[in-house]
């Protein structure tokens, strides 16, 4: 379970305050590419897309009108501050928004130059070798990449260790950068601690998450880019989550409304108090703190107060994925002014189409349990049972827990500051009763509701339910459980569990005259004792900060890197952490190496463009003909989800074909049959169900050969030497 679940609040409450920042609304990206070529534009409006650009890298974590410290240390300027310095950002934003603007497509620094003065070309390459080599652009699962991808790599060779968020946005971006990669996973499948279920059978089934489930923040979010890629839909996680009590009932508004708001003002006094404590508030506990102000402020005084204030604290603790006792009252919240702006979403399918699209064609090796890692000036060897591997670089993204339990053998000892960091770091614990059902009895409008439990100390067992019969194709419901409460889970038989949230259930339903079937199925998680996560994610515990992270973060001997969400400072306990931080360690490597060989090299990339011969002569024997459609697709593959072009030809004039008005767009052959099931109408009604229904973009022939150049490639490519079997004639 390398890539944790940030599920850091219900999405009915906002329990740690939010930076005040501008986002851009990733869901309304991907807007056509602009064709026209430095067009002209007033100053008035100059203005205008230079604070949009702005506010975009801003979102992306680039400050307003500074560098970042990794840009310093590039060099991408040649005199800090100043006019330089001011035009290279603005430079550096417009790339970044660019790119943004449709993640879908390689962004060649040639698209650049058509929009910036050819008087700033050394700051379009600082920028965008800077952007490109350090994961802010370009990254991603598009298939539209694979042009890019260099076929033998030549810069070296990278064990990867943990095929989970971390470790497969590390092999894909150390590949796109021309090293060899091998990844070593010790579980039989991708993705760590994101694991996505099937449940049910043909007649009822579902995907469930059972553990990373939640993109926490739309805006800005790699794994939001990610979806846009592979066009898959993110439902919005809806703010409606009523609060039952053990009696099944409502709980009264205006109370609910008061004890939520001194919860908020309890740990905006938390605030207060460390910061009169100083250095001392470190080493006390955030559930001591909040105790004594409640108490100390009057705050839930009567039990039924208290058992919503107890839900409050469970919330909290799955937010932390850790007790109240054991967080640090100091540094608790210490990532609040980095967190992701926007909604809360669950990825329609389960989160496993991410891992899938991530994890192929990359070179995993399944069930290889890493027993020791070794690392000297010579290179790395990593052993796993009776086999070794060797390399030049190691990268380690296996999860904070398999760290603290001294799993891995590492040959020479880490070092004392990073053993250090790794014991005083929290690694707390989330499970989950997930259950598939006949049928939706909790009602289509609810994504979330959460129940109170009679004592503080099982504050934590099933209080809240995420309801995924939106996204997971069938009538799932998926039970938390939190703080010391998933502790005990851990050692409790199944079918007590299983007794207990099903009569939680009853006690809700039941009054209300709605009968609750017994399930389909059930899963119950053991996330605290399995071998390859000892928990579920990371914490600022009593004693330890962020600095920890950064710790945790930095390399040995440049010859050992780590990556995963407890390496990160900025996003830690997220799925959208993890992927960053394995992008980050991908250009690390890539630094190091550049440093070890004494000069820069820049990885060579195999697609350098095609001519618009090559794409008429694709047409000339499309796969698919129907009308004024037609269709070419690569023959080496048949996968139904595969890319390929669709061409729709206008006006055709008989004594001038070359008067033609044809556009293009990207379809895949799944795609493509369903417009062909549209049937023998007009190709205008064709045309309007693949713009309305299937989103095609259309774009001329100059657009299509900058934005699917190597798409082209391959296909034409593909179809060297050998026979289509494809070919559907349509008139």
């Amino acid at each position: 379970m390398d890539t944790p679940s940030s599920e850091g609040s219900a999405p009915r409450r906002t329990l740690r305050r939010k930076a005040v920042r501008k986002n851009y609304d990733e869901n309304a990206m991907d807007e056509p590419i602009e064709t026209s070529k430095k067009k002209f534009k007033t100053k008035q409006q100059l203005e205008k897309e230079t604070e949009t650009e702005a506010l975009i890298a801003l979102s992306v974590g680039f400050p307003i009108d500074e560098l970042l410290e990794d840009e310093i240390r590039a060099g991408v300027v040649r005199e800090l501050g100043g006019k330089e310095q001011n035009d290279y950002i603005v430079v550096r934003n417009h790339i970044v928004a660019r790119w943004r603007s449709n993640v879908r497509v390689w962004l060649l620094k040639d698209r650049i130059r058509e929009s910036v003065s050819s008087e700033c070309e050394h700051l379009i390459s600082a920028a965008y070798d800077f952007l490109l080599f350090n994961g802010y652009i370009n990254f991603g699962v598009s298939p539209l990449f694979n042009g890019y991808i260099p076929e033998d790599g030549s810069e070296g060779s990278v064990i990867v260790v943990g095929a989970g968020l971390a470790g497969l946005a590390a092999a894909r971006q150390l590949l796109s950068f021309g090293f060899k990669v091998v990844v070593l996973e010790g579980r039989s499948r991708p993705g760590g601690r994101v694991y996505t279920q099937k449940m049910g059978g043909k007649d009822r089934f579902a995907a469930v998450e059972l553990g990373g489930s939640v993109i926490t923040g739309l805006h800005a979010n790699p794994l939001g880019v990610l979806a846009r890629q592979l066009s898959i839909p993110l439902h919005k996680v809806r703010d409606h989550c009523p609060l039952y009590n053990s009696e099944g009932e409502v709980v009264d508004k205006a109370v609910d409304s008061n004890v939520e708001f001194g919860f908020n003002k309890l740990l905006d006094k938390v605030a207060e108090v460390r910061e009169m404590m100083g250095g001392a508030a470190n080493k006390v506990s955030l559930g001591e703190v909040l105790e004594t102000l409640r108490v100390l402020y009057g705050v839930a005084k009567d039990s039924e107060e208290r058992k919503l204030f107890d839900w409050h604290l469970a919330n909290l603790e799955y937010a932390n994925a850790g007790c109240l006792s054991n967080l640090s009252a100091a540094y608790w919240d210490q990532d609040d002014p980095y967190e992701m702006g926007g909604d809360h979403c669950f990825l329609a399918g389960g989160n496993w189409r991410l891992i899938n699209a991530l994890a192929e064609g990359l070179p995993i090796l399944y069930g290889k349990r890493v027993d020791a890692i070794k690392y000297g000036d010579r290179g790395v060897e990593v052993v796993s049972g009776s086999q070794r591997f060797q390399g030049d670089m190691i990268l380690c993204t296996v999860p904070l827990g398999v760290l603290k339990k001294r799993c891995i053998k590492f040959e020479p000892e880490l070092p004392r500051r990073k053993q250090a960091a790794i014991d005083r770091l929290g690694f707390g614990l989330l499970n989950k009763v997930a259950m598939l059902f006949p049928s939706v009895f909790w009602g289509d409008d609810l994504d979330t509701f959460g129940c109170l439990n009679d004592s503080s100390i099982d504050r934590g067992e099933f209080f809240l339910f995420y309801a995924y019969h939106t996204v997971s194709g069938g009538p799932a419901l998926v039970a938390l459980v939190a703080g010391e409460a998933a502790q005990r889970f851990e050692c409790t038989e199944p079918s007590t569990l299983l007794h207990r949230v099903m009569k939680k259930l009853r006690s809700i339903y039941g009054p209300k005259g709605v009968v609750v079937p017994d399930p389909i199925q059930t899963i119950c998680t053991r996330w605290g004792s399995d071998p390859f996560s000892y928990g579920s994610y990371s914490h600022v515990r009593v004693g330890s900060s962020g600095v920890d992270y950064d710790i945790l973060a930095e390399s040995v001997n440049n010859r050992l890197f780590f990556a995963g969400e407890a390496t990160t400072r900025q996003h830690p306990a997220t799925m959208h952490g993890a992927y960053l931080s394995g992008l980050r360690e991908a250009s690390r490597i890539q630094r190091v190496m550049n440093v070890s060989r004494g000069y820069p090299r820049k990885p060579v990339q195999r697609y350098s463009g095609v001519s618009s011969d090559v794409l008429e002569d694709l047409f000339k024997r499309p796969d698919i003909a129907s009308g004024q459609l037609s269709f070419v697709f690569n023959p080496s593959t048949d996968d139904p989800k595969s890319l390929g072009l669709v061409r729709v030809c206008f006006d055709s004039f008989e004594d001038d074909p070359t008067n033609r008005l044809q556009l293009y767009s990207i379809l895949s052959w799944e795609q493509a049959q369903k417009l062909q099931e549209v049937g023998e109408s007009s190709n205008e009604s064709k045309l309007t169900y693949m713009v309305n229904n299937l989103g095609s973009k259309l774009m001329g022939g100059n657009a299509v050969l900058d934005t699917c150049g190597a798409l082209i490639s391959v296909i034409a490519n593909a179809r060297k030497g050998r026979s289509r079997t494809r070919v559907v004639a349509r008139q």
